[in-house]
């Protein structure tokens, strides 16, 4: 069976972007960021099996609720799992075109912009939060993230102007 491995799914999550959304915490970290929130999302063979069919049917359905408005691919380390990750994020973002979809990612835009593959995922998302969480400058007050080096991408505004574009929480 085609089975893929993933850390847990939260719906109505407010936490990881705007909005009432569902948020997808994907299996298997290289980063293990020290203070990392996640640390049972690290291990690839870790978490819960499940078809990859069934997660798309799953994250499908409950997107159909209008109170949904995004998707948000956590981890774990997303670009780690570009094939899956993409299509889940295409198959969204097709059934809902006027829905967002955020990803987290400890590598920094510079750097998936590098990265074989990224920009599979990258072009399905609207918003990527990036960087490693850093705990010495953890910082409690910010918006959808941990730590003040982690910066939150407009994807579509970056892609329109060719340079970064921090979106305005």
């Amino acid at each position: 069976m085609n089975t893929y491995n993933y850390a847990g799914i939260d719906v109505y999550d407010i936490n990881n972007g705007k909005g009432f959304g569902i948020t997808l915490f994907i299996q298997g970290c290289p980063h293990r960021c020290k203070g990392c929130h996640n640390p049972q999302t690290w291990d690839f063979n870790g978490g819960r099996s499940i078809a990859k069919d069934k997660v798309f049917d799953l994250i499908l359905s409950l997107a159909n609720n209008d109170n949904i408005v995004r998707l948000t691919l956590s981890g774990g380390e997303p670009f780690a799992n570009i094939p899956i990750c993409a299509q889940i994020a295409g198959a969204f973002k097709m059934q809902n075109p006027n829905k967002s979809v955020w990803v987290y990612s400890g590598y920094t835009y510079e750097e998936l912009c590098e990265l074989d593959g990224a920009n599979y995922l990258l072009d399905e998302c609207d918003v990527l939060v990036d960087g490693p969480y850093v705990h010495e400058k953890r910082d409690l007050s910010l918006a959808f993230r941990g730590s003040s080096n982690q910066r939150i991408i407009d994807l579509n505004k970056t892609r329109e102007q060719n340079k970064i574009v921090l979106l305005n929480i």
